[in-house]
């Protein structure tokens, strides 16, 4: 799922929701909402199409693949506390996510380009792997060359995004902070996570 290069558009109508944000996949979703297909409209889905749906909304939204999805599972369902949260709060924390959330990029999959080409820094050290989780504290700056410089400036000057409270972004420096924790009113993605869990508690 990390390297999909199908059809965005089509991804968007079949879910329902704006997964990927490319302009032409939004512009696809805004004109026909409904899934792509012949006799779809008004279909009623089963239990487990729409745990299946929800499923492959995180896989896409997130760039995840299965078993990673089910390695994050793994890592919280044994934790106390709400396990939906706790799987959306580090899918929330990777590294290509908060990139893309703080403003450096449009999209995830920019995100991921820029991450894999060694274009970011967390508290001074290149990371080349989007799926880093940070944690509280630590600082993305990019790499310091005029040409990268630029690119991030020219987005940024002409994106605005919200950035979530529990971040920190100077447009000037192309600094951003993790002050805190996603929590889940900060979840930028709609989802029935608790039907995801249960699906892959099975």
């Amino acid at each position: 799922m990390a390297r999909y290069h199908g059809p965005k558009a089509r991804v968007n109508r079949r879910l329902g929701a704006l997964i990927y944000e490319a302009a032409g996949a939004a512009r696809a979703l805004e004109r026909r909402d409904n899934p792509p297909g012949m006799h779809i409209k008004g279909r009623r889905l089963s239990n487990w199409g729409m745990a299946s749906a929800e499923k492959q909304k995180i896989k896409h939204y997130y760039g995840l693949g299965e078993r990673q999805l089910r390695k994050y599972y793994h890592m919280v369902a044994a934790k106390k506390g709400n396990t939906g949260e706790q799987l959306l709060t580090l899918c929330e924390r990777r590294l290509d996510n908060v990139v893309r959330r703080a403003g450096y990029t449009k999209t995830r999959p920019q995100a991921r380009q820029g991450i894999v080409h060694g274009h970011f820094f967390v508290n001074g050290v290149k990371v080349t792997s989007p799926s880093y989780q940070l944690r509280p504290g630590d600082v993305i700056t990019i790499r310091p060359k005029e040409a990268i410089y630029g690119l991030y400036k020219g987005v940024c000057d002409n994106h605005a995004p919200q950035t979530p409270e529990w971040l920190t972004f100077d447009s000037e420096s192309l600094r951003a902070t993790m002050m805190g924790i996603p929590g889940p009113g900060d979840y930028s993605l709609p989802v029935n996570v608790d039907i995801v869990v249960e699906f892959l508690s099975r």
